[in-house]
């Protein structure tokens, strides 16, 4: 086995890899990347057993076909510090010994036989979903900010992925929520009437959110009993879904909140940020008093203080006292397009629903905090 390769076009495959390869591993060949060579084509294979990352490198100069495994992180780390637009030599001395040449360095990797290296065998072959990768990317960051992180419901650990419908037309909705949030966001598709419901792993969102962030290539989606394939031009995401059964969330979506706040996304959250500052590790809620013509915040730490601000506002209502979760107000104001926020409220206890004027596909629901 020896080929060429730039190390930009490498390095690129490479840092995707990062993401799937679990540092510490029982099995030391899933901390390796496979690499082989055959068609004039490199192909670069990575997997955690839950997810597969699969790459083809058109760009190479290939002398002898061949295949080995050597460890992401070190070939990684290398060609991270090789200089910008290297030509990088590859050479398979032995079973064990991958050597690595640009103009002045020189590695020997070792490497472990491809025989261990997992195979993967699945057929996809439902209906293909055809989506632009940048509505569906902007699907996953509305949405993953509310996956939860509590292993005794697995089944939030993800995005639920499923079809809905609104007034005859069609769309791709994803939902997220920690029993406190809730993120919904949804795109327009046409031509699907197949598609099963699925809870996409957080794991698999993130790196899916990193795949798509770097391209504008179509994505292109098709589904198997129980993993799910994503392509966009010449990589591959497959992924395990995640077993269980999503709980019906349109139960906690206030349908009757009349009280309605508007606020500068802007200031809402350099407010929030601000009086925010005097509590250490954030555990402390924000305390909203909402008058008709502006909001005042304020956060008391017994720890370390406390911040008040007022900032300005249209309240549709008497005034109202209401406390948040301060993180979880940031993190649902900073994925709101529009300028300003449309808080909808009931009373100081009952479920808040966040609409994003600039996108009417989206909305949020947070859980008022007892202080």
């Amino acid at each position: 086995m020896q080929f060429e390769v730039k190390r930009d076009t490498l390095l690129k495959s490479l840092n995707f890899v990062q993401g799937i390869v679990e540092k510490k591993n029982t099995l030391p060949i899933l901390s390796n990347v496979l690499l082989q060579l055959k068609e004039k084509k490199l192909s670069i294979v990575a997997t955690d057993l839950d997810i597969i990352f699969y790459d083809q490198i058109d760009e190479v100069k290939i002398q002898t076909e061949g295949s080995t495994t050597t460890s992401a992180a070190i070939l990684y780390d290398i060609l991270r510090k090789i200089p910008s637009n290297s030509e990088i030599r590859f050479e398979l001395k032995s079973e064990n010994k991958l050597s690595l040449k640009s103009d002045n360095a020189d590695f020997n990797l070792l490497c472990l036989p491809t025989d261990n290296f997992p195979t993967f065998s699945d057929e996809f072959d439902g209906q293909e979903l055809n989506l632009n990768s940048g509505k569906f990317l902007k699907l996953l960051n509305k949405t993953k900010i509310s996956i939860s992180n509590d292993d005794t419901r697995h089944y939030l650990n993800g995005v639920y992925i499923h079809l809905t419908e609104i007034q005859g037309r069609n769309f791709l909705t994803g939902v997220a929520t920690d029993s406190h949030r809730l993120s919904s966001s949804s795109v327009e598709i046409k031509n699907i009437n197949n598609f099963s419901a699925l809870i996409l792993p957080r794991k698999t969102v993130y790196q899916l959110c990193s795949l798509l962030s770097e391209t504008t290539e179509t994505l292109v989606i098709q589904l198997s009993e129980n993993k799910i394939k994503f392509s966009i031009g010449n990589m591959k995401l497959v992924s395990k879904v995640i077993d269980g059964k999503f709980p019906d969330y349109r139960k906690v979506v206030p349908t009757n909140n009349q009280k309605t706040l508007i606020v500068s996304s802007k200031d809402f959250i350099n407010s929030i940020e601000r009086v925010a500052s005097v509590s250490i590790d954030r555990k402390e809620g924000v305390k909203l008093l909402i008058n008709k013509d502006n909001v005042q915040l304020s956060v008391n730490s017994a720890n370390s203080g406390d911040g008040n601000e007022k900032i300005s506002a249209e309240f549709n209502s008497e005034n109202l006292n209401i406390s948040f979760n301060s993180k979880y107000l940031i993190d649902i104001a900073s994925e709101v397009e529009d300028q300003k926020l449309k808080i909808n409220l009931k009373d100081s206890v009952s479920p808040v629903l966040i609409e994003d004027i600039s996108d009417k596909n989206s909305y949020y629901v947070i859980m008022p905090m007892k202080i």
